[in-house]
């Protein structure tokens, strides 16, 4: 076994695998970014080296720097975690050049499944059942739409290099075609370097099941499935083991084949085989499909360990170090059910936008597995992945499970950044979700109900406002008011742009009545040292850089409004600006061009994904502000679009 190893990663996998290794007794390097000398996975680790700039290009994607500072260090091997170099062949083979253990699969059997229609035809050879569709070497695309014709609507178009729905496209019609395919090209081009795309028909009822496989690079296991169905644009949100639905039948048959794949390419480590199921006439064990397999460890791996007792980071370092598998296949069994919710910062009802800014609270529930790589006081980076965490539940049954998640989703406190933490507990409340009818259109079918937020009740209101005022904790009970004054307070918050006024009456060191916007008024008393309102006990609070969140079901985020700062009103200056920070990777217009509402301006490429800016009205370009290329802050001007004449005016 090893003694020291490094990982070459950030975040919450690098933090996960620190942890295993510490346990093994084993010492560890962390590697880091210039922004991350302060992480948390740098902070668990016993040692760090600084290997470059924020970008990734400059730091986590430098092959020599970080085997430079594993030789540096004495570590013996390198764990890659998953994402940057962990499904890169020349790392790999760099790596044992150095005289270095990778902790991982052969570059061999990475390029073998690295591409996805050499893998489907290396799969079909393995006798593991593939997606009919079209992964010849041609790719002029009246070819591709050809092909697509004759596969037949509806088909995805599919990058043959990389993953995460990138490059991906669903097409409905032969007329659509073209543009999907275009988009498809670039996206890929832009992620993976690779503009090369297969066809493969789309099945109508998806459901998306994976099997977790490990290998020793001879033999292999499979330690069951997870159902990774519930998806928004290709991105798992929800995953759980085992699959809802499966019978014995059909699990031992995808088992079967998920090894076959594994050993037919001499798989060593952990992997996972992707299948897409034809849910349509329910789990049948001739209705799944080969759709790629993710030579690595899964971001959704912890349900798996928690359904069948397996770290699978220490058979990682122990398969690596050179022992036999830990187990046979008759040795692994399935206990319980898992799930696993993706915490993120992003903006929900502005499309999912992923979201920055500084954590000024975090806290999860006891009971609850939360694997993170940030703290309360870190800043979620424009420059990375923006998870937070990663809620993992374990019980006896899924109902079990899924009530556990609930309750998780509704106890965890996060403020200082916009989350999709009530879109996952409305998730986790879906009746339909609930009674294990799941296919990966679930979230698009009913994205409205999922993502509408509630208005905040007057508790929440009145918590808010007492926040606002400054009496939330246990300082003395007439904190905030002053002795020549009457003992009232009033306080202005916003939220979704709508002002509401609170009076705050104080009666008494333990009795205070809100009143927001005239309505009746909310009783808060303090029982024990701690609020009550309305009779229930106050749920929570933080204030931070001008904003109130009430941690209540679901949490509720209001500015404060300063009398002596109250914003002008909306000037209505016909500029577009960069929702997030990013890259301007296409400007589509130019100046003096005219544009219809909905047509594209420009692409900004945020945190992995590209986002189109559309003009809201009709109109002329007056200045194009930014070049393709560009890193552009919030907030910054890209389009700016022609006054419009007053009603009126250019009559002859």
């Amino acid at each position: 076994m090893f003694t020291r190893i490094l990982i070459a990663n950030r975040g919450e996998i690098a933090v996960r695998v620190i942890r295993t290794a510490r346990a093994m007794g084993l010492r560890t390097v962390a590697v880091h970014s210039d922004v991350d000398a302060d992480a948390l996975h740098v902070a668990e680790a016993d040692e760090a080296v600084a290997i470059g700039g924020a970008a990734p290009s400059e730091s986590y994607l430098r092959a020599d720097a970080v085997i430079e500072a594993a030789r540096a260090t004495g570590a013996e091997a390198i764990h890659p975690g998953y994402g940057f170099l962990s499904e890169n062949p020349e790392f790999v083979e760099a790596v044992e050049a150095a005289g270095l253990v990778f902790v991982g699969p052969s570059a061999d059997a990475i390029r073998k499944m690295g591409l996805k229609d050499a893998a489907k035809r290396l799969m079909e050879e393995a006798g593991v059942p593939v997606v009919p569709g079209y992964m010849g070497e041609d790719q002029d695309a009246a070819r591709l739409a050809e092909e697509a014709e004759r596969i037949g609507f509806p088909v995805l178009i599919k990058a043959v290099a990389g993953g995460g729905g990138k490059g991906m496209r669903r097409v409905d019609a032969a007329g659509d075609f073209a543009d999907a395919l275009e988009a498809a090209r670039n996206e890929a081009r832009g992620a993976f370097g690779n503009d090369a795309v297969l066809i493969e028909k789309f099945v109508a009822t998806p459901r998306h099941i994976e099997v977790q496989v490990f290998g020793d690079g001879t033999r292999a296991v499979h330690l069951f499935e997870r159902d990774c169905s519930l998806q928004r644009r290709h991105q798992k949100v929800i995953e759980e083991a085992p699959a809802p639905g499966m019978t014995d039948e059909m699990r031992a048959t995808m088992g079967e084949a998920a090894v076959r794949a594994a050993e037919a390419i001499g798989y060593a480590g952990a992997g996972t085989v992707e299948f897409i199921v034809d849910a349509s006439d329910g789990l049948r064990p001739d209705r799944f499909y080969f759709m790629e397999m993710n030579t690595r460890l899964q971001v959704e791996h912890p349900v798996t360990e928690l359904v069948t007792g397996v770290d699978l980071v220490e058979w990682q370092l122990r398969v690596a170090a050179g022992e036999p598998l830990p187990a046979r296949q008759d040795e692994l069994s399935l206990s319980g059910h898992a799930f696993e919710a993706r915490l993120y910062a992003e903006d929900v009802p502005a499309g999912f936008l992923p979201a920055t800014g500084r954590l000024s609270t975090l806290t999860f529930p006891d009971g609850v597995r939360a694997d993170s790589g940030v703290r309360a006081g870190d800043a979620i980076s424009p420059h990375y992945d923006p998870m937070i965490a990663k809620l993992v539940v374990h019980g006896a049954t899924r109902a079990v499970a899924l009530r556990k998640l609930a309750r998780a989703l509704e106890d965890t406190q996060v403020a200082g950044t916009t989350t999709n933490l009530a879109f996952l507990g409305a998730l986790a409340r879906h009746a339909g979700f609930a009674a294990g009818e799941v296919d990966t259109g679930l979230i698009a079918r009913d994205l409205d109900a999922l993502v509408a937020a509630p208005a905040p009740g007057p508790a929440t209101v009145a918590e808010a406002a007492l926040t606002a005022a400054g009496l939330d904790g246990p300082a003395a009970p007439f904190q905030g008011f002053a002795l020549w004054q009457a003992p009232v307070r009033t306080v202005a918050l916003q939220r979704d742009g709508t002002e509401i006024a609170c009076r705050l009456r104080c009666h008494g060191p333990d009795h205070i009545e809100v009143e927001a916007d005239g309505a009746a008024a909310v009783t808060v008393e303090r029982r024990g040292g701690g609020w009550w309102i309305d009779g229930a006990p106050a749920r929570g609070a933080a204030r931070h850089d001008g904003r109130v969140t009430v941690f209540a079901h679901p949490a509720a985020t209001f500015d404060v409004v300063d009398p002596l700062e109250r914003a002008a009103a909306a000037s209505g200056a016909p500029v577009i600006e960069a929702p997030m920070p990013g890259r301007v990777v296409h400007v589509a217009v130019t100046a003096g061009q005219e544009v219809r509402e909905g047509e594209r301006l420009a692409v900004l490429e945020a945190m992995k994904m590209e986002h189109v800016l559309t003009a809201w009205r009709d109109g002329v370009v007056a200045e194009v502000l930014v070049a393709e290329g560009d890193q552009v802050e919030a907030g910054a001007s890209l389009v700016r679009l022609e006054d419009e004449e007053p009603a009126g005016e250019g009559a002859a």
